[in-house]
């Protein structure tokens, strides 16, 4: 065995399986939704073109992270059968399934993300693939009034959560779609924050200092751009990953920042401590994507509803 397969055969088989470019469906025990799925999510990125200009140009990062943005993801929920608990919960499962395939095309698309060792770029999806999936929903449900756009024909309120057994994520989402709401934050704000969470998954080592929230909050006026602010994190997050090359990442990390904190000088400059404040919210997310895991965690012990391969994998691989 080699070094890189030693490093990655303790990670979700079919992550390794999709990073490394294997049709799914030529393995055993593959799907052949899967190839229909990748196929298409692929075909997604091709055609696109840059968004038309906004007020002053976007930076180079920002522009390619819009194009790199995905289509509209639909539930498609069986409408014959009655509303209950294990339909939502079937429904959301498919639906994290296949939006992880969506997220892991996504990724090979940020800059620099694909120059990674195939097992770093295992670890960071591995550790942030329920944060990306909670912001994508934040950012959907935004211009709705207390409800949770889950995908384009699925939404869910307060009394549907309640009735499922999903009050507890629904109210932890809301808050932080208030959150985002209150701060208004824009697509290329979302975007560039998808692509930050991916890349602040890493390990903290020893040269990189761990902030807290409250740190954080002592820094996040200033105007200039701070490397520190690539390693906002939540004191409970899970550090127990490795990292293989560290300083790739941190290239990674503070392309990132230095992209939102250029795009916010430039269309926010009666705003210098935007980023700062975008950037204080994801230890929340953090928070949020832990409660789900451990949510959809305990569905999987109960064995409520069945789960796809790719989302059990991942989600044992958190736990």
């Amino acid at each position: 065995m080699s070094h890189d397969d030693a490093k990655v055969s303790f990670l979700p088989k079919t992550l390794y399986l999709s990073l490394a470019g294997v049709r799914l469906d030529r393995v055993r025990g593959g799907r052949q939704k899967y190839k229909r799925r990748m196929e298409a999510e692929n075909t997604a990125y091709l055609g696109l073109t840059l968004p038309p200009p906004t007020k002053k140009p976007l930076t180079k990062i920002v522009s390619h992270l819009l194009v790199a943005e995905p289509e509209k993801i639909y539930a498609m929920p069986d409408p014959t059968t009655p509303e209950s608990e294990i339909k939502a919960l079937t429904t959301l499962c498919d639906l994290c399934d296949r939006e992880l395939v969506v997220i892991i095309s996504w990724a090979k698309h940020i800059p620099g993300f694909s120059s990674l060792s195939l097992g770093d770029q295992m670890s960071l999806l591995q550790s942030s693939w329920m944060e990306i999936l909670i912001l994508s929903v934040v950012f959907r449900s935004l211009p709705f009034q207390d409800e949770l756009v889950y995908a384009e024909d699925y939404v869910m309120d307060e009394q549907h959560s309640r009735l499922t057994g999903l009050l507890e994520l629904y109210l932890s989402i809301l808050q932080l779609v208030r959150r985002f709401r209150r701060l208004k934050l824009e697509k290329e704000e979302f975007v560039t924050l998808k692509a930050i969470a991916l890349a602040n998954s890493g390990q903290e080592q020893e040269h990189a200092r761990a902030l807290t929230r409250d740190q954080c909050k002592s820094l996040y006026s200033l105007s200039r751009p701070l490397s520190l602010l690539v390693w906002v994190r939540d004191e409970s997050a899970d550090d127990s990953m490795h990292i293989e090359d560290v300083e790739s990442v941190q290239r990674l990390q503070e392309a990132l920042h230095e992209a939102l904190q250029d795009f916010e000088g430039c269309q926010h400059p009666e705003e210098p401590r935007r980023a700062g404040k975008l950037l204080l919210a994801l230890p929340l997310l953090r928070q949020t994507a832990t409660k789900a895991i451990q949510h959809f965690y305990s569905i999987k012990l109960q064995g409520k509803v069945p789960m796809h391969k790719l989302f059990l994998e991942m989600l044992e691989a958190k736990v």
